[in-house]
């Protein structure tokens, strides 16, 4: 698979909301099947640019831009933050409005699932974070975000509403009442 090996980078192109006045984020909780044959699902967080390890982790995320569609946004967020190719899998998990850490400014933060198809072994910011497979649970135990909180819980809630529910055992025929 042939990626840009350089972030895109610059607020030329970023959308703004017409609700909050600041950018248009999109982000997703990129998920595989458990490598061990178990059929559980794990997601895939990264650590802060800024914060490494000691800001928690976090789900790719970032502008959503004129020339593409929410679902590219996703794919190229994935890309560049955590070094993953894949699919969208289903509608946004929501829609947030949160205050920047960085600016004076709320943004409008979108969160969609991405089924991971590919892990690239070199990325645009391999150097700047640390990408990590691990449960949806723990995830959102380790994420300081409430916004990015909220989507994993929702991925983890649409994931256990997808499953199959164990179906009670038949009734046990008894003998004859006549």
């Amino acid at each position: 698979m042939a990626a840009a090996m350089v972030a895109r980078q610059g607020r030329e192109l970023q959308r703004y909301s017409a609700s909050t006045g600041g950018r248009v984020v999109v982000g997703c909780v990129p998920y595989r099947a458990r490598r061990d044959g178990s059929g559980e699902v794990e997601v895939l967080v990264i650590s802060s640019q800024k914060k490494g390890a000691a800001g928690g982790v976090l789900i790719p995320k970032g502008g959503w831009e004129l020339d593409e569609s929410m679902d590219e946004a996703a794919r190229r967020e994935a890309m560049e933050e955590a070094g993953v190719a894949g699919e969208v899998a289903g509608p946004a998990l929501g829609r947030w409005c949160y205050r920047s850490r960085s600016y004076d400014a709320t943004y409008e933060g979108i969160v969609l699932p991405l089924r991971v198809t590919a892990e690239l072994e070199r990325w645009p910011e391999m150097g700047a974070r640390r990408r990590e497979w691990v449960t949806a649970a723990e995830a959102i135990e380790r994420c300081p975000h409430w916004w990015m909180r909220e989507a994993l819980q929702r991925f983890a809630d649409r994931l256990a509403a997808d499953q199959p529910q164990p179906q009670p055992p038949p009734p046990q025929l008894l003998g004859s009442a006549l």
